[in-house]
């Protein structure tokens, strides 16, 4: 092969690969409809010429027919008269039409033979239009179909990218260190605002208290110490005690509480 041969082929081969790559089945299918319905109108131009046709030739084997009927007609009238003479002419005459229209009436036969095909070839090529547009959309939907189910695919791929997962882990703790730094800022804050040796010695009572607590509730689930009554579970929930005095009589003092 040579260099020109080789040339021409690759560039050939480019040149299908770049219209194969630029086909859109949406598109081209929508053009193949309309040139098929074109080729209809067409088609159905071509056989509306062939039954025209069809009909000038059973006109004109009609009308020699008739011709013929009627130089039978004037045979007899000439035999009536007896003039065998002009009875054998208008004969003559009669078989001459009877001729034109008998081959008028094998032309007719034969192009309404080929009408009659016309006809089904006709809506044989509509209904194959009709069943090629159904199958249009059906082929348009399952294009559809598969462009989205790439698309998906596509972003799915992306998702699994680990950069994408590294990026997101990274802001994470991002957002972690912030929150800490702030926490850190307000800590400073409140240690810079007071006397932190009182701070320190109000956490530690509070850090006592709490554990008395939890020891004196596990020796009540244990048994070793007796359940609260009412009156210590109102003074746990309130400090501050209100002493009422009622004097009725100097003798008597009462004290609620």
């Amino acid at each position: 092969m040579g260099i020109w041969a080789r040339l021409s082929t690759l560039i050939k081969a480019n040149i299908n690969d770049m219209i194969s790559k630029a086909e859109d089945p949406e598109k081209i299918l929508n053009q193949l409809i309309v040139d098929m319905k074109e080729q209809l109108i067409e088609a159905k131009k071509q056989v509306a010429v062939a039954i025209a046709d069809e009909k000038r030739l059973h006109k004109q084997m009609e009308e020699e027919f008739n011709k013929s009927q009627e130089w039978e007609r004037k045979a007899m009238l000439a035999v009536r008269a007896g003039n065998d003479s002009l009875a054998k002419q208008a004969l003559s005459r009669k078989g001459e039409h009877e001729n034109i229209a008998n081959q008028f009436q094998e032309q007719w036969m034969a192009q309404k033979q080929a009408t009659d095909s016309l006809r089904m070839a006709l809506q044989q090529l509509a209904a194959k239009i009709e069943e090629a547009s159904r199958k249009k959309n059906i082929l348009i939907a399952r294009q559809k179909r598969a462009e989205a189910q790439k698309t998906i695919q596509n972003t799915m791929s992306g998702l699994s990218d680990s950069s994408a997962f590294d990026a997101f882990d990274r802001m994470s703790d991002k957002v972690q260190q912030m929150e800490a730094e702030a926490e850190a800022s307000a800590e400073l804050a409140g240690e810079l605002s007071g006397d932190t040796l009182d701070q320190q010695f109000k956490q530690l009572e509070q850090q006592g208290a709490d554990q008395d607590d939890a020891l004196a509730d596990l020796k009540r689930k244990m048994g070793m110490l007796p359940a609260p009554s009412k009156k210590d579970l109102l003074l746990e929930g309130d400090s501050t005690v209100n002493v009422n005095i009622h004097v009725s009589d100097p003798a008597k003092v009462t004290v609620d509480s």
